[in-house]
């Protein structure tokens, strides 16, 4: 959900990040999304991030150990089984992927302030990949719709032990229901096969609190706006928000972009990131009692995964992610189409396989100069751009059988390739034992069997012609690949390398600047659009000068 030009698809649904819309909201309807909306809201993370490496150096005198109670922490990984872990480059160095979540989840009283009301939520309504290379030069974010239909894997819930089962076919956000964030972590691994190694989850009431510590935040609407609903109303151009003001300005549905939640996203994150630019000058840091207010709030909007639960490792990770230089930062969204049997929500494009697997592989999307070497040391080489196959899984049929001696191996083949894209995927039973793995193809669909490798990481040594007139590309599971979804040894090194993303991601890169939240210019309230319900309504006063 990032950019300019060329518009992804999204659903527009009640509650996004914790704040209710009106009950008489319209039913759902696909509209083009601003990209632009994770470019804030990563700024905004790794703003929120870097505020605690000002609150602590600046306030070195408050106890770490309080601070440290503040943050909530949960199980990074509710899924049974493993995701795996990273492929190190050839210097030693691991990449790092941080699934940032933004939830709806109302479970405190400044929480159910903010969203009007208790006993609803509960979804992951904002999902981005945040993927740092090995070599940190470059980073991706990649945002994955929230009405996306997946199956979600069984978890289990770390408090109470209830184990959820696997769900088939629902949407993404649910997931948080089934244990927490850690089972949003086994949805999205098992979508994009991506290791996740931590993740963060945001909420508003303690961002809300920080924006009145710091005496107000700056955002900028490009017109005049006047949501009947939230109570928002602001003349055109650049406002400091506290207080109400802040509270309305967060929950506004009917205001900007389409009059949904993509657009109150938006906004929501443009406050986020108007906030830490507030945090960076404000006079209230060189005061320790705002201080003390800040850090508290900082902390306390935090969830986190147990190997993140602490201010030292977040502020050391505000430092990984503050030395990719803008220019080396390319936001994503999940190559989407209408999902089949209901277009108000999305499936995973056929190009969305490929996009995975090169964050997977560590490749960058960046376009811009690499960074200059360090004194004393070497960057990795970045390599010539390689395009994606432009292969649709769902039009390949696969044969899957198992050769390997070892059970299940071809029902969780053919498992793992339905869930990236391959529908025609069959599992064939057990076959004759063979000592390597095999992939044959029909003369002619060379290139759908190299696009069906390079998702199981299979190399180009165990492609072949088939024999036979059959249509079906046919794996063979061998005695090498006794376990796992992806082949033993597939890409050991983390590359770096460069790689083109194809036009359904909606590349952006970081560097592009943002303008102020867009309004609104649709019939999104009882007097017609926002701002014509403000020209209607002189009487009533606006939010903030």
């Amino acid at each position: 959900m990032v950019g300019t030009p060329g518009p992804a698809l999204v659903t527009l649904r009640e509650g996004a990040w914790g704040l209710a819309g009106h009950p008489h909201d319209p039913s759902p309807l696909l509209v083009p999304v601003r990209r632009s909306a994770a470019r804030r809201v990563f700024r905004g993370v790794c703003s929120l991030l870097s505020s605690l490496v000002l609150v602590v150096s600046v306030g070195g005198w408050l106890s770490s150990a309080y601070l440290n109670g503040n943050i909530r922490r949960s199980a990074l990984f509710l899924g049974h089984g493993s995701q795996g872990t990273e492929k190190k480059d050839s210097a030693g160095r691991a990449p790092m992927n941080i699934l940032v979540l933004g939830s709806d989840t109302r479970d405190t009283a400044a929480d159910c302030a903010i969203g009007g009301g208790c006993g609803v939520g509960g979804n992951a309504d904002v999902e981005m990949v945040v993927h740092l290379a090995a070599n940190r030069t470059n980073a991706t974010v990649m945002s994955i719709p929230r009405d996306t239909i997946t199956d979600i894997p069984a978890c289990t819930d770390p408090t109470s032990g209830h184990v959820y089962p696997a769900t088939s076919q629902v949407q993404i956000n649910g997931s948080l229901q089934h244990g927490g964030p850690g089972c949003t972590v086994a949805a999205v691994h098992a979508l994009t096969g991506i290791t996740i190694d931590h993740f963060i989850m945001v909420d508003f009431s303690g961002v809300v609190n920080m924006s009145d510590a710091v005496g107000g935040v700056n955002v900028c609407v490009n017109n005049n706006v006047y949501d009947t609903y939230s109570g928002l109303k602001l003349s055109k151009g650049t406002h400091t928000l506290k207080g109400i003001a802040a509270l309305e300005f967060l929950r506004t549905r009917h205001g900007f972009g389409n009059g949904g939640d993509v657009g109150r996203e938006a906004a929501q994150h443009v406050f986020l990131s108007a906030l830490v630019q507030k945090l960076k000058t404000a006079n209230t840091l060189t005061n320790p009692v705002a201080v003390y207010h800040l850090a508290t709030a900082a902390t306390k909007a935090l969830t986190v995964d147990t190997g993140l639960a602490g201010v030292s490792p977040l502020v050391a990770l505000a430092g990984q992610l503050n030395d990719v230089p803008t220019n080396r930062i390319t936001f994503l969204t999940m190559p989407n189409v209408p999902y089949p049997a209901n277009p108000n929500w999305l499936s995973p494009a056929p190009t969305a396989p490929a996009v995975f697997q090169a964050i997977a592989d560590d490749q960058s999307f960046s376009t811009g100069p690499a960074p200059t070497a360090p004194a004393g040391g070497t960057r990795t080489a970045t390599r010539s751009p390689t395009p994606i196959p432009s292969v649709d899984p769902g039009t390949v049929p696969v044969a899957v059988d198992n050769g390997s001696r070892y059970t299940g191996r071809a029902a969780a083949l053919t498992a793992a390739l339905r869930q990236r894209g391959y529908l025609q995927a069959l599992n064939d039973g057990n076959g004759p034992t063979i000592a390597t793995t095999r992939l044959t193809y029909p003369a002619g669909d060379k290139t759908a069997a190299q696009a069906l490798a390079a998702t199981l990481g299979l190399p180009a040594t165990t492609l072949s012609v088939s024999a036979t007139t059959n249509a079906t590309v046919r794996l063979q599971i061998g005695a090498d690949w006794p376990a796992g979804t992806r082949f033993p040894g597939a890409a050991t090194t983390a590359s770096s390398g460069s790689t083109t993303p194809p036009p359904a991601a909606n590349a952006l890169n970081a560097a592009n600047a943002a303008g102020c939240v867009a309004v609104s210019t649709q019939d999104t309230t009882q007097f017609g659009s926002p701002i014509r319900a403000y020209a209607l309504n002189p009487q009533k006063p606006n939010s903030a000068p």
